[in-house]
C-alpha cells in the first residue's frame, strides 16, 4: 500500500484538489495535524477511517503510524498544511519511509501565502513594481535558519515577502524590515486564511506589530510585507496584455 502526502491547503475543506479528496475517501487511515485544520477536510474521510491527530506525537511515531498502516495493507492519507513542498517535514518523512520499503507519493495543495493573497485579493508581482516573491519563515521555536537566508538579505531585493511561522517575531522583523523597505511599507497578516476564524489585518511596518499584538495571534498567520499590496499602487501594463506587443497567429 501507499502512503500519499497530502497538500491540505490553507484548511478550508472546500480547497483541496480533485485528487486530495478522492484519496481521502480511499484511505483507510488518515494522519493529520489538528492545529491547522477545519474539521470539515477530515469529513472527506471515509466513517470507518482511522483518524490520527499528530499535534502532539514526534516524528517516530508519526513513522511507526505509517509503517504499521503499510504493513497492514492499509491505504494511507498524511496530511500536510498547506503544500507539502513547503515547512511540512516531508523530507524526513520519506526518508525514513525509504528505509522501511514503504511506497509513497505527494499530492500538492493550495499553500498557505496564495490563500493570503487571495483572501487579501491581492497580486503578490505588479510590472514594473515587483516581480519576485520570497517565501521564508523566522525562527522562534524552530530549527535554525542557515546564515545566508537572514531576513536583511531578502529585504535588499525588495521582493514580497511571504513569512511563515514568523507571528511571534512581528516587532522585530518589522524593525529589521524597516530599513530597506521602509517604515510605511504596506503589510497584511492573513490569521487562518479561508477557515471560519479568519481575520485580517492590514498596516504597515510601523504599526503592523502593535495590531498583532492587540489581536493576540501566535499562530497560524502569514505576514506579506511589500509594497505591490498598496491600495494605491500605480503600475504599467504588462507586456502581456499590451495591445502595441507584436501577436503572431
Amino acid at each position: 500500500m501507499t502512503v500519499h502526502f497530502i497538500g491540505a491547503g490553507p484548511g478550508a475543506a472546500d480547497l483541496l484538489t480533485v485528487r486530495a479528496v478522492e484519496l481521502l475517501r480511499r484511505a483507510r487511515v488518515c494522519l493529520y495535524a489538528g492545529t491547522y485544520l477545519d474539521s470539515g477536510v477530515l469529513a472527506h474521510c471515509a466513517p470507518d477511517a482511522e483518524l490520527i491527530d499528530t499535534r502532539h506525537l514526534d516524528l517516530d511515531v508519526i513513522t511507526d503510524h505509517l509503517v504499521r498502516a503499510h504493513r497492514e495493507g492499509k491505504e494511507v492519507a498524511r496530511l500536510c498544511s498547506g503544500d507539502p513542498s513547503l515547512y511540512s517535514a516531508l523530507t524526513e518523512q520519506t526518508r525514513r519511509l525509504d528505509s522501511h520499503g514503504v511506497p509513497w507519493d505527494v499530492t500538492p495543495g493550495v499553500p498557505a501565502y496564495a490563500a493570503a493573497a487571495a483572501v487579501l485579493g491581492t497580486e503578490l508581482t505588479v510590472p514594473e513594481v515587483v516581480q519576485s516573491v520570497v517565501l521564508t519563515r523566522m525562527r522562534a521555536r524552530s530549527t535554525a535558519m542557515p546564515d545566508s537566508e537572514a531576513l536583511a538579505n531578502f529585504a535588499r531585493t525588495g521582493a514580497t515577502l511571504a513569512l511563515h511561522l514568523a507571528i511571534t517575531k512581528t516587532r522585530s522583523l518589522a524593525e529589521e524590515l524597516a530599513q530597506d523597505y521602509g517604515r510605511d511599507c504596506p503589510v497584511a497578516v492573513v490569521y487562518r486564511a479561508s477557515q471560519p476564524e479568519q481575520r485580517i489585518l492590514r498596516g504597515t511596518l510601523a504599526d503592523i506589530a502593535d495590531q498583532v499584538e492587540r489581536a493576540g495571534l501566535q499562530q497560524a498567520a502569514v505576514i506579506l510585507v511589500g509594497r505591490a499590496l498598496s491600495d494605491s499602487l500605480s503600475c504599467t501594463r504588462s507586456h502581456l496584455y499590451d495591445p502595441a506587443r507584436v501577436r503572431h497567429p
